[in-house]
């Protein structure tokens, strides 16, 4: 067999055109000699420049072709090699050639090359590839060459196979400066490398679809780019994504920084060890503008220096030396080290208020704090709602952020101080590094540009359930990504406001809100999977209530997120189904592949575990930060089991078919046979099946009123009944 063991992509985006070369490695497997049929998809608008066989160094011809003729090719091949993964190319150009002969244990390199003209995404270039499915994140290998097979020299066609699909790795290279800034993606986390203004983005994690987005510079304004997902008649979905010109940098904000410590006798050993090393890498981000304060509380609470002093080399070393000679030992006064952390921004806040018509030179600074605990308050006030109430009371316009060492920590608390503080709140494991969590939080704070940002529009468009919510700050080298939905449709401005360095800062840019645009449809769920996030912490917080319960169900189900109601990787005990096929009334039937907690079900009697509350607010903690595919993947991980994903859909096992789980007992469902005519039709009219459908052979997709499901043999459907089924999909 001819397995394709590589793939490497590498961009290349210069003058607006970007410059695609893909070089794919095949290995023969078998002990015969074999044949790949390589059949590539073009981006869309994408031209051909040539195609190199590793064959002595001969050139290989590529065949391109118009969509039309790939089309019909296409349907050819998939019905013939049944492969439902290529239902995902559809409407694409394509590329074909054959690679033979390959000898047994041969490894043959093709090198394809084309070249598009960069699409501009509002302020933004936009970089597309499709590179196949990931296996390791539990689907089905399609990026393997999806016409292999292996031939005979004879040529006739032996038994087709699925390869494992290798390793794929994508490398964006741009030069950054003038009119391209920094990079950003919403399906998948980036490296970036720098040197110089090169800028080579590699990613990380996420599925197959790769969208990444290089903001074009204005030299007076922001750039704005914003991606829209709306079906008709409902509100739609944005993704909005601001960065800030290059010219602001130049005048960054002075910080004021707080870095308060737990060195009670729990955190003695590796954790007190690591907290130091989190605090030596806090100080080395500050600049001799930045003033920096250490606080470490036990029983009692102390300080270095008493308050904020200049981060001069001279004040560095001597905090450094100050963090080196802690020692855990006592109990935990949570309250009284918030009060020392916070008063101070009060009183500062007050005491601004009060001399606002006073003439004075103006340098506005930001406060941050960053409190670390790995325990609950044992001394002082020990109610975490009067703590929390009392640290808002006292917080001014400090920004707060918490890290919360092991499940011995109150996490309602830790997670309330950093939503209410504007922060974040981040919860480790006790095998995890306490460094590694400083230090990402460290560096994005370190060149503070715009404080207070809000994002809005004008117009006849409405922008609602904004997350993050509240208002924002804005760092160099950092992008602000706002979800949203939105009411309305047409043209709008996006208005950026907020405050630097003592002024008000607004910018404006003209936008349009499609009334129906399907693609893009990753904007929906990272939009659902922030909203998760924020409404279990409002859970813990306030203890919940069926209108919280029901819509973390709703949005668990609609967008496939596993959630503490809706988890389609476990699959019901025989015993359990045979309750509900006799209609046993302690059960109730819930999405296929079974679910947690069914709808009204009873509050458990015991409270939960310490444990599974801190991985319950470490998840929806990561569910708020969510700005890409890969990193909401991460954040709703849970047990591996017979599930796949497609787009925003979750489909489970059920016998030899896979079934969407927002399928519903009083849909009405037409059959339709695998890659027949009636099959491509819908596919043809109906765009968002595609991924659905390369699911498996057998899949029973659910739509608004009805429902799809192939199966190996059904009668063509009729014109009429296809027209039925996209008018009410």
């Amino acid at each position: 067999m001819v397995a394709r063991t590589r793939s490497d992509v590498r961009v290349e985006l210069r003058d607006r055109v970007l410059r695609y070369e893909v070089e794919e490695r095949f290995v023969n497997r078998g002990g015969t000699i074999g044949e790949a049929d390589y059949v590539f998809p073009l981006p869309k608008g994408a031209a051909f420049r040539d195609l190199k066989l590793s064959i002595d160094g001969e050139l290989v011809a590529g065949e391109t072709m118009s969509a039309t003729e790939a089309r019909r090719i296409y349907e050819d091949i998939v019905r013939r090699q049944r492969d439902p993964a290529l239902v995902e190319w559809m409407g694409h150009g394509m590329l074909r050639t054959r690679i033979f002969p390959i000898q047994p244990g041969e490894e043959r390199r093709v090198v394809v090359r084309f070249e598009s003209v960069s699409e501009r995404e509002g302020d933004a270039v936009r970089v597309d590839y499709f590179r196949g499915s990931d296996p390791a994140g539990g689907g089905r290998p399609w990026d393997v060459v999806p016409a292999d097979r292996v031939r005979r020299l004879d040529d006739t066609e032996s038994s087709r196979y699925s390869s494992p699909a290798g390793r794929t790795t994508f490398t964006l290279t741009y030069r950054a400066g003038g009119e391209l800034g920094e990079a950003y993606s919403p399906t998948h986390e980036l490296d970036v490398e720098r040197d110089g203004a090169i800028r080579r983005v590699t990613i990380r994690g996420g599925g197959p679809d790769i969208t990444v987005l290089v903001a074009l510079r204005r030299s007076l304004a922001a750039s704005v780019a914003m991606l829209a997902n709306a079906h008709s008649g409902e509100p739609g979905y944005a993704l909005i994504t601001v960065t800030p010109p290059s010219e602001m940098a130049q005048n960054r904000m002075p910080r004021d920084v707080t870095f308060v410590l737990d060195v009670s006798g729990s955190m003695s050993g590796r954790k007190l060890e690591q907290a130091k090393a989190a605090g030596r890498r806090l100080l080395q981000t500050l600049t001799e503008q930045d003033r920096f304060r250490l606080i470490d509380f036990s029983t009692d609470v102390r300080t270095f220096r008493g308050d904020y002093v200049f981060a001069t080399v001279a004040n560095v070393r001597a905090g450094l030396r100050y963090l080196d000679d802690l020692e855990a030992t006592g109990s935990t006064n949570i309250s009284g080290a918030l009060d020392e952390a916070l008063r101070s921004n009060r009183l500062r806040q007050d005491r601004d208020a009060e001399w606002e018509s006073a003439p004075r030179p103006s340098v506005e600074r930001l406060p941050l704090v960053l409190f670390m605990t790995d325990g609950a308050a044992t001394v002082g006030e020990r109610d975490p709602a009067a703590i929390a109430a009392r640290a808002a009371r006292l917080r001014g316009n400090a920004r707060v952020f918490t890290f919360g060492l092991g499940a011995d920590v109150n996490v309602g608390l830790i997670e309330q101080l950093a939503l209410e503080g504007h922060g974040t709140a981040h919860f480790v494991r006790p095998d995890e590094d306490v460094e590694r969590s400083v230090e990402l939080v460290a560096t994005r704070l370190r060149t503070p540009l715009l404080t207070d940002v809000r994002v809005t529009t004008d117009g006849d468009i409405r922008l609602s359930g904004m997350y993050p919510a509240g208002a924002l700050d804005l760092f160099a080298g950092q992008d602000l990504v706002v979800l949203a939905r939105y009411d309305g449709s047409g043209r709008a401005n996006v208005v950026v406001s907020g405050r630097a360095n003592g002024r008000d800062v607004r910018w404006s840019t003209l936008r349009v809100f499609p009334e129906d645009e399907r693609e893009n449809a990753f904007v929906p769920r990272l939009w659902a999977t922030q909203r998760i996030g924020w409404l279990s912490a409002e859970k813990r917080r306030n203890g919940g209530n069926a209108e919280i319960d029901d819509e973390i169900r709703r949005l668990g189900e609609k967008f496939g997120i596993p959630t503490e109601f809706t988890s389609y990787l476990v699959q019901e005990p025989p015993r359990v189904a045979n309750m509900r096929d006799r209609g046993d009334p302690r059960m109730e039937r819930t999405a296929v592949g079974g679910a947690s907690s069914g709808r009204g079900a009873a509050a458990p009697s015991a409270a939960p575990a310490p444990q599974a509350v801190f991985e319950s607010a470490r998840k929806a903690s990561a569910q708020r930060a969510a700005q890409s595919l890969a990193a909401a993947d991460e954040a709703a991980a849970s047990a591996p089991g017979e599930v796949r994903r497609a787009g925003t859909r979750m489909f489970a096992k059920d016998g030899d078919r896979w079934v969407d789980s927002r399928m519903k007992s009083d849909l009405r469902v037409y059959k339709v046979k695998a890659y027949s005519r009636s099959y491509f039709a819908l596919l043809d009219r109906l765009a968002d099946l595609r991924e659905a459908f390369a699911v498996g052979d057998h899949v029973l997709v659910a739509g608004t009123s009805v429902a799809i499901e192939v199966v190996d043999d059904a009668s063509e459907l009729s014109d009429a009944e296809v027209q039925r089924i996209v008018s009410s999909w």
